[in-house]
């Protein structure tokens, strides 16, 4: 690519680096920042993705020239938010509370300047099937559920569980990427020159 801004990732996540590069994107840095992630009292899912989202954008340094890019995924089953699993009890708590059920998940897209802001949230719908005994256990066992919003990930092992979404897969998976795109191109990242 040619002398066009640089592009910082805040987030160290795998994944949200491998959705980038199916828009042949590779940033230049990956600078995640460190911020409470906690939920406030009464914060509704869509409202709580959006605010950390944000948060995070306004912890990155960005010098001229440079573009951050921020996101965060969110499960929400109603009005409760389901973050990370702690543990092992936590993760199978969240996969019966899932089990049989639809719930939502959102994922907040931040792109940085020096000079403005752009953020944008996607909602995707998705349905779990009914779980059995050995299936909550195989999946826990397998330890995927580690490190992920609502104890799963739906291009991993969980994707079985899962017959029916409406939305966009790329953002469950944590990044949407159409909307990433779109983002970056109007902040002025040259993001058709990475298709060639």
């Amino acid at each position: 690519m040619g002398a066009g801004p640089r592009l910082i990732l805040g987030s160290g996540s795998p994944r949200r680096a491998e959705l980038l590069s199916t828009l042949g994107i590779t940033p230049d840095a990956v600078r995640p920042p460190e911020i409470d992630e906690t939920p406030r009292r009464g914060e509704t899912p869509r409202a709580y993705c959006r605010r950390i989202t944000a948060e995070k954008a306004a912890a990155m340094d960005v010098a001229e020239g440079e573009i951050a890019l921020c996101a965060d995924t969110t499960v929400a089953v109603g009005r409760r938010i389901l973050g990370k699993p702690a543990d092992k009890a936590e993760a199978e708590a969240f996969l019966r509370l899932l089990s049989g059920r639809r719930h939502r998940v959102i994922t907040a897209v931040a792109v940085r300047t020096p000079a403005r802001t752009l953020l944008r949230d996607v909602v995707t719908a998705v349905r779990f099937k009914r779980l059995s005994e050995d299936e909550i256990a195989a999946y826990l066992a397998s330890d995927d559920w580690r490190g992920k919003a609502g104890g799963y990930a739906i291009q991993g092992p969980a994707g079985a569980f899962i017959p029916w979404i409406q939305g966009s897969y790329s953002a469950v998976m944590g990044l949407p990427v159409a909307e990433t795109a779109a983002l970056l191109a109007a902040a002025g990242y040259p993001v058709r020159e990475g298709w060639a």
